[in-house]
């Protein structure tokens, strides 16, 4: 009995600080579980535009390498695919400078184009705490202090959206700063929730978002914020969560690589993203680990 106590207490510690009743309950006496920022502060460790920057960067980057998947895409969109066949022209010949390789485009995994655009990889992996579970690595490369290095996927409620049976036993729900949730499970009802809202917003050809995260097989490489642990004593936290509301000018031919959707399909706002950003420099080899609702001073 005793050794079981001990294991739902583990349990319940990892599990409380996402619980959304368990915050509302606890708001005025425990502020520091909280995300909470003060007026004369910004929520944000890098710009907008870095973080819109350095998603663009990645992103082209992976729709280039699949470039022969994407002539549905481009057929409709003739000005754009002129750009990337120049783009093209440019990383084929750089390919062929570092290699005797003179044939067709060369394919890499998505992990390889995040290493050479970003120069860095992440990886899920068993934690380095103890009965955490699964955990955030970095597992090649570098990562500079202020570098978005993960995405949080999943489907975007509003506060007054329905999200109680999805929140039953998920350890997967984030909740952003003006009560905006992030519902990140991979598993059970979330994942049949995510996969239909994608399906629904899909226009033609252009995907609105990215399914892969729901798989073994990650299209976008970086999403996978939703399993980064929350800091200890042990294990101070280097990474933190900065939301990010995707522009209208985002470029639409790449949002196939968000790992995110709106529940409601009738509301015309921002898609809400969350990014984990570095607070600072990140060796090969180290685990990822953030503070749940990160103070901002």
């Amino acid at each position: 009995p005793a050794a079981m106590l001990r294991s739902l207490r583990r349990r319940w510690d990892a599990y409380k600080y996402r619980f959304v009743p368990w915050l509302a309950l606890n708001l005025r006496r425990k502020r520091r579980t909280l995300r909470y920022v003060p007026e004369s502060s910004q929520d944000k460790i890098i710009s907008d535009e870095d973080v819109f920057e350095t998603l663009v960067k990645i992103f082209k980057a992976l729709f280039i390498n699949g470039f022969s998947k994407q002539a549905h895409i481009l057929a409709l969109l003739p000005e754009i695919k002129c750009k990337y066949l120049e783009l093209l022209t440019v990383e084929q010949k750089q390919s062929k400078v570092n290699s005797c390789n003179h044939q067709s485009q060369h394919v890499l995994s998505p992990e390889e184009v995040l290493f050479n655009t970003l120069g860095f990889n992440i990886t899920r992996d068993r934690s380095s705490l103890v009965s955490a579970g699964t955990g955030v690595f970095v597992t090649k490369g570098f990562v500079p202090k202020g570098t978005v290095v993960s995405m949080y996927p999943g489907t975007v409620y509003r506060k007054h959206e329905p999200i109680f049976f999805q929140s039953l036993g998920n350890p997967f729900i984030f909740r952003c700063i003006d009560g905006i949730l992030i519902d990140g499970n991979d598993k059970g009802l979330s994942r049949s929730v995510y996969r239909s809202c994608s399906r629904r917003d899909q226009l033609g050809p252009f995907q609105m978002s990215d399914e892969s995260w729901l798989t073994p097989a990650l299209q976008n490489p970086l999403a996978v914020g939703q399993y980064v642990n929350n800091c200890s004593h042990e294990k101070a936290a280097n990474v933190c969560y900065q939301e990010f509301d995707v522009p209208v000018y985002f470029p639409v031919e790449l949002k196939q690589y968000l790992p995110n959707i709106v529940y409601s399909h009738d509301i015309e706002s921002h898609l809400r993203c969350v990014v984990l950003v570095t607070l600072r420099d990140i060796e090969q080899g180290e685990e990822l680990f953030s503070n749940y609702y990160t103070v901002v001073n």
